[in-house]
């Protein structure tokens, strides 16, 4: 099967890695890799390529930044010259990014059989562009690969019901296969002086909190008033807004150039704390087993709250201050994103089952009977 799977910004790129070894290693598929270029300077983009040992894609779009119309346009007009010559099978897309709804909405129109993975995901704050793109790509999918069983009865809630498959997460697919070797090649920890819980992680760059000066004054004030040492990797996005407020953090908080992959990951893994606003944060910190505290009124990933590793606390900073050393999550963390093989589950699912557009048919029936049984018309 000849499939073309898009990235865009730095969760995809992280997502892509399981999914591209596992359709690669089972010999049956050819996948196609397009940069929509999205997020397209180094620290945001390419050092993924590096160290995640991606092969470079075949296309890079290089849309740069821009409004959502703007930037979701050009993603359109240049993506639709790639897939009228490639012809493939399937169009994978994933999450919930600018180059997600270009990438299904093309598809779509092209008559081309479209795959989510991540499927399911709702904040239901409409406000949030994000919610958007979930929506509509959901809407004009043909499977749907869900991180966790809540996407999957988010999507019958909706009317979809056809062609789901819970297959769990691929980002824990992507920090199974990747912790130790960032373990052995990142030293961020001895570049920073920093040692193991020693400091809280913030990461903050959703257009919500950026984009609000109010919000972003709120999130300043908050750490400002923290006493403990914070590292913050700045957005390009969200040093920007920074410089237009023209505030001042204190000599507690770290402001420092975003980072690679497995930096991240050791900061995270090292952390006492984690503040963010970013979904994919929220999910690796519960890998991690690391509190997160998240700086929005709502969050798509309500499992990590539901399990009390995640707790929402906006960006008031009475309520951020709270919980910074309140907060105390329980021991146990169930499997609530899978096993770790989503990657796998998925490459074996396109193997066997015949794509049509607009209604997958399953060719191996056996293969279901192989496994967990979900609700009434959910396949697993």
């Amino acid at each position: 099967m000849k499939i073309v799977s898009i990235v865009g910004a730095r969760p995809e790129f992280i997502q892509a890695t399981p999914v591209s070894r596992a359709l690669l290693a089972s010999g049956n598929h050819q996948e196609i890799l397009v940069h929509t270029g999205q997020h397209y300077d180094y620290l945001m983009s390419q050092t993924f390529f590096d160290e995640l040992g991606v092969p470079a894609p075949t296309y890079n779009l290089e849309v740069g930044s821009g409004s959502h119309a703007q930037q979701t346009a050009e993603i359109l007009t240049r993506l639709e010259e790639v897939l009228l010559k490639e012809q493939p099978d399937l169009v994978i897309v994933r999450g919930d990014t600018n180059s997600t709804l270009a990438g299904a909405l093309l598809a779509g129109k092209l008559h081309i059989p479209t795959a989510h993975i991540e499927a399911g995901e709702r904040s239901f704050d409409r406000r949030m562009p994000e919610e958007i793109n979930r929506l509509v790509a959901d809407c004009v999918a043909d499977l749907f690969f869900c991180a966790s069983r809540t996407a999957v009865q988010r999507l019958a809630a909706e009317g979809i019901i056809n062609a789901v498959y819970w297959v769990g997460d691929v980002m824990l697919d992507a920090m199974f296969q990747h912790r130790p070797i960032a373990r052995k090649k990142s030293n961020i920890l001895a570049r920073l002086e920093l040692q193991p819980d020693s400091y809280a992680l913030v990461t903050v760059h959703r257009a919500a909190n950026t984009d609000n000066p109010v919000r972003l004054r709120q999130i300043v004030e908050g750490l400002n008033r923290v006493a403990e040492t914070i590292v913050f990797p700045a957005h390009p996005r969200t040093q920007k807004a920074l410089a237009q407020l023209d505030v001042q953090f204190g000599p507690h908080v770290r402001l420092i150039e975003p980072v690679g992959y497995f930096d991240m990951m050791m900061l995270e893994d090292n952390a006492r704390l984690i503040a963010t606003d970013s979904g994919g944060v929220q999910r690796e910190a519960y890998f991690l087993g690391i509190p997160c505290l998240t700086l929005r009124n709502e969050t798509e990933w309500v499992e990590t709250v539901t399990a009390g590793w995640n707790r929402l606390v906006g960006t008031e900073p009475e309520q951020v201050l709270t919980a910074w050393f309140n907060f105390a999550p329980p021991i146990e963390r169930p499997p609530i994103f899978g096993d770790g093989t989503a990657g796998q589950q998925i490459a074996q699912i396109l193997s066997s089952t015949d794509i049509a557009f607009g209604r997958p048919r399953q060719a191996v029936e056996s293969w279901l009977q192989n496994h967990e049984a979900l609700p009434v018309g959910v396949t697993s």
